[in-house]
């Protein structure tokens, strides 16, 4: 089960930057000009959670596989991409495939560091983004709605439902407004909205980048963002990519003392990152054993089958129960076999909602 999020803005606000730290490589060019990435990057990177390491630790696990999430390093988008300025279709085609979108925006100030609309002004910048993005899904439902709706005509069920659920949003985008405003709360109406593969029906993720000095607490322009993303029920972090990048490429035992000495306790990136699986309404099961402990994804709200699944469909297709202890359990009991004794292993059943942090053991037959 992958799940990927596709980094955009517009040139030079530090995207490629965060992605080049986020994976540890240089696998992006960054370079102060537009369009130094043209293909998508595209990498994998562990999803920062110290239950794994507690877990491992009272089983003796040989070794620890942490789940990971996707990241996309997606070239800068420029005003007129909806109408394929600068290479713009190519990009597009690009965000539509991934689950969420994480919109860096430049908060910082550097005469060295060339603005593609001559001044820093965030809001405006995610403003120009999100235009061409609204516009992009604007042309695709007003080519999309009346087809469908012809067919509703005919007595196509399936259409109808699809013009039930995309007319309301073409009349957010013809508003000005964002097609996730839009996604219904309906599972049924929600699946197909998500089918529709609107840009702006993704969930967003601010990531304001800001000046070394900033990095603890953000400042006034990250400070107008968080604003931005209260209104809007979205969610927002403060990185210095700058920090970041260097972060990377040092010893692990060195990082602690450094970020300890710029006021951190953690990098952005692992803010950046969580915040990233929260997005995505995603949760963290585990297996725990002598070979290796590792955590799992799993969408919230799914039951125990699909949690067996994701491990392997042979598990969920023979599913029989699932052998559950919870985290806390697990660790106040030192153990599976102390959480049995204390009655804190139980026995579930296909209907069975998986918890977050949930240790499981899957009972199957194929």
């Amino acid at each position: 089960m992958g799940f990927r999020c596709g980094i955009v803005g517009l040139p030079n606000v530090g995207k490629s930057t965060l992605f080049n730290a986020l994976t540890e490589t240089a696998a992006a060019q960054a370079a102060n000009y537009p369009f130094c990435t043209i293909e998508p990057n595209v990498g994998q990177v562990a999803v920062p959670d110290p239950r794994v390491s507690a877990l491992a630790g009272i089983a003796g696990s040989a070794k620890t596989i942490e789940t990971q999430l996707g990241f996309v390093d997606i070239a800068g988008l420029v005003r007129g991409a909806s109408k394929g300025e600068g290479l713009g279709n190519q990009f597009l085609a690009n965000i539509r495939e991934v689950d969420a979108i994480v919109h860096v925006l430049r908060c910082f100030e550097d005469d060295d560091v060339t603005h593609v609309e001559g001044k820093v002004d965030p809001i405006a910048d995610a403003d120009t983004v999100e235009t061409e993005l609204m516009l992009a899904d604007l042309d695709s439902l007003e080519r999309r709605v009346p087809n469908l709706a012809k067919k509703a005509q005919q007595g196509d069920k399936e259409a109808k439902a699809q013009q039930g659920v995309l007319a309301p949003v073409l009349d957010l985008l013809r508003a000005g407004k964002p097609a996730r405003l839009g996604r219904p709360a309906d599972p049924e109406e929600a699946r197909l909205f998500d089918q529709a593969q609107l840009l702006t029906g993704k969930p967003v993720l601010y990531v304001c980048n800001v000046e070394e000095g900033s990095a603890a607490d953000g400042n006034a322009q990250s400070a107008r963002v968080f604003a931005k993303a209260k209104a809007e029920g979205a969610e927002a972090v403060v990185v210095s990519a700058a920090i970041e990048a260097e972060i990377a490429t040092m010893a692990a035992e060195d990082r602690a003392e450094f970020l300890s000495d710029l006021g951190l306790t953690e990098t952005g990136l692992a803010r950046v990152i969580r915040a990233g699986y929260s997005l995505l309404h995603l949760i963290t099961f585990f297996t725990v054993g002598p070979k290796e402990t590792r955590a799992w994804t799993l969408t919230r709200g799914a039951r125990a089958p699909q949690a067996a699944g994701v491990i392997h469909s042979d598990f969920e297709r023979g599913f029989i129960r699932a052998e559950t202890i919870a985290y806390e359990d697990y660790i106040a009991c030192h153990g599976e076999t102390g959480a049995r004794d204390a009655g804190k292993l139980r026995s579930e059943g296909k209907d069975y909602v998986v918890q977050d942090g949930d240790v499981m053991l899957f009972r199957f037959n194929v």
